[in-house]
């Protein structure tokens, strides 16, 4: 899909709760043609305190081709983001995109497990209604900090999907509980695949299980960008490629990315 450099129009954007905004935009139908696991890079307006200059990376939350809509889920917590926080019904946003390398569904998929926390549910809920529709059965765990910060579940209960939530404050979403769960969830019905956005640490333990498993895995990697387009290589991470000589180097997240073999990923 060929990227597109557009002037969007905000249609809402509301805050989800006390650090999470959802917005929705109307874009060119053509730019509204995204895969699960593409981003557009946003050019976030200046304010008198906030003056961003580099264009912010965002997953897309939902995309519609047919009315040009295109939704995005995103945490308040820096300049780019707290003007983007500040947008009103109206206003012009620039958008280029849609970017990067998406999540890859395989013909042999019947059943994948949905790995998520926090804003990484909003790139993660677009592949579980992809998988609805080519009849994958979905599993999600979703984790947050506490209960009033969990999102999105009605994205994943609207297609069915067996949703487990799990939560800091009750030690629910421990590494540990989070491996017994997974290993169990495994032998009660095994999936062929695991996706995951949003922590580091989940990503490192998912990482082990899908070797000693010996399933796929993918994850939607989280990194500061500039261009978005693979120029600058701002985005520069290190990967080990996943065959005998697990030969290091390095990729670029924008374009080669941001959805990654979670074994390649080097953490």
């Amino acid at each position: 899909m060929r990227a597109i450099d557009s002037l969007s129009t905000v249609i809402r954007n509301e805050s989800v709760n006390d650090e999470y905004k959802h917005m929705v935009v109307k874009v060119d139908r053509a730019a509204a043609t995204v895969a699960p696991g593409q981003f557009f890079n946003l050019l976030c307006p200046q304010s008198e305190s906030d003056k961003p200059f580099f264009r912010r990376p965002m997953s897309t939350y939902f995309a519609d081709p047919v009315s040009g809509q295109v939704e995005f889920l995103y945490k308040v917590v820096g300049t780019g983001t707290r003007t983007l926080a500040e947008l009103k019904s109206g206003d012009i946003l620039p958008i280029l995109g849609p970017l990067g390398k998406g999540f890859v569904l395989k013909d042999h998929y019947k059943h994948i497990l949905i790995i998520g926390r926090g804003v990484g549910l909003a790139t993660l809920a677009p592949l579980a209604e992809a998988a609805a529709d080519r009849k994958i059965t979905v599993t999600a765990i979703l984790s947050a900090r506490d209960r009033e910060h969990l999102m999105s579940q009605h994205r994943f209960t609207n297609i069915y999907a067996n949703v487990i939530e799990i939560i800091d404050t009750d030690n629910s979403s421990s590494m540990h509980n989070l491996e017994k769960l997974t290993l169990d969830l495994y032998n009660q019905q095994p999936f062929d695949a695991i996706f995951t956005c949003g922590s580091t640490r989940i990503t490192k333990l998912l990482q082990q299980l899908v070797i000693d498993l010996d399933i796929d895995g993918q994850v939607a990697v989280e990194q500061q960008m500039a261009c978005g387009v693979g120029m600058c290589y701002c985005c520069v991470k290190p990967f080990q490629l996943n065959n005998e000589n697990k030969k290091m180097v390095s990729k670029r997240v924008c374009i080669d990315g941001p959805v990654f073999d979670i074994r390649e990923f080097a953490l």
